[in-house]
């Protein structure tokens, strides 16, 4: 029997945040970070995926570890944290999983012939000459990627930071921390081709004002447009661009869910937010001919206890995305029965006597 499907999707004891969800073959993988329970600091565990068959989206299977922090070589005693990841199909059929570490300033590429790993390290993107990405002059922060092989098998990869701190040196260079930046990428899926652009600053964007571009980088396409998912400078939301092209032209078009319910009817004031709210990262998924907005809600009064949540986006007669409302029952297809015990967890709107505010990090 089909089971109901929960917002958090996953099981209770999973932490899975900054999910991006793909659909290879006949099932949906999450990806994403992996917090504790407890812990003092976000993603404090390996990379795990989960899967389901795409017509029981409640039927979620644990696939396993698929990457260990300390695979990477320049991270054997596994001290650096596995910060958000992404995955992509090469156009030689293997899986790649590009992935940073926290503050590192570099960013690794793993491969697997199997889209649930477990996936072996490749190398470290980086220009022609051979220098990585991250340690040369004027580089944008290697931070939160995301990639896409293109229908003419080109390759683009996007990544980025854009904090109120203009830059920080690290390894002896400056880095910058202006927004995010778009490259592409030769077929061994690490060299760029070209120089990186700054694609989304962090200010100065009239089509972007007051939703500027801060971490969170998400790409996809469908039907000739480019979607590019992001979360802005207020933390709380993920944000829409799009485009008919890879590497220009992005237009703002609005906020697809806050885990507060903010700047949905009218409401901007986070000490009354519908929930407490905390940073955001997610992906895109089209399932059906619908789109859903995959994102992350703060559990256990913590900033580093994240659980993946989705909503069905709703779409106006212009076809054009409206802001998701969060709910308990997301990929569920309506609401849930009026029966039985429900955990706690599952409240998407809570609060306190004094309102919300964020969660303390």
């Amino acid at each position: 029997m089909r089971q109901q499907v929960l917002n958090p999707c996953l099981p209770e004891n999973e932490y899975i945040p900054d999910v991006e969800p793909y659909i290879f073959g006949n099932r949906v993988y999450l990806y994403g970070s992996h917090d504790r329970f407890g812990a003092p600091m976000f993603c404090m565990n390996d990379y795990v995926c989960w899967s389901a068959p795409l017509d029981d989206l409640g039927n979620w299977k644990y696939e396993g570890v698929i990457y260990r922090k300390n695979q990477d070589p320049k991270n054997r005693l596994g001290l650096r944290l596995l910060f958000a990841p992404d995955v992509v199909r090469g156009t030689d059929g293997r899986y790649y999983l590009y992935y940073a570490f926290d503050f590192m300033g570099i960013m690794g590429v793993a491969v697997c012939e199997s889209p649930c790993g477990v996936f072996r390290f490749l190398g470290h993107i980086r220009h022609a000459d051979g220098t990585l990405y991250g340690r040369k002059k004027g580089d944008g922060f290697p931070f939160d990627p995301a990639v896409l092989v293109d229908d003419d098998k080109r390759i683009y990869l996007y990544a980025g930071f854009g904090t109120a701190v203009p830059a920080i040196v690290t390894g002896g260079k400056k880095l910058e921390f202006q927004g995010g930046y778009a490259m592409e990428l030769e077929e061994d899926m690490l060299t760029i081709k070209g120089e990186p652009k700054l694609l989304f600053p962090n200010h100065g964007e009239d089509s972007f004002q007051e939703h500027e571009f801060f971490e969170a980088s998400s790409i996809r396409k469908y039907d000739g447009t480019y979607y590019f998912v992001y979360s802005s400078r207020h933390n709380h939301e993920l944000c829409l661009a799009v485009s008919d092209r890879p590497m220009e032209g992005f237009r703002f078009a609005g906020t697809l869910i806050s885990n507060g319910d903010l700047f949905l009817n009218g409401n901007t004031d986070e000490e009354h937010a519908a929930n407490y709210i905390g940073n955001n990262h997610g992906g895109l998924l089209k399932l059906k001919n619908e789109y859903y907005i995959f994102y992350h809600r703060q559990t256990n009064r913590s900033s580093y206890s994240r659980q993946v949540c989705a909503e069905r986006i709703p779409v106006d007669e212009n076809g054009t995305f409206l802001q998701a409302e969060m709910t308990s029952c997301g990929l569920n297809g309506g609401p849930l029965e009026g029966r039985g015990v429900y955990g706690a967890r599952i409240a998407c709107n809570l609060w306190s006597r004094e309102g919300t505010g964020r969660y303390d990090c």
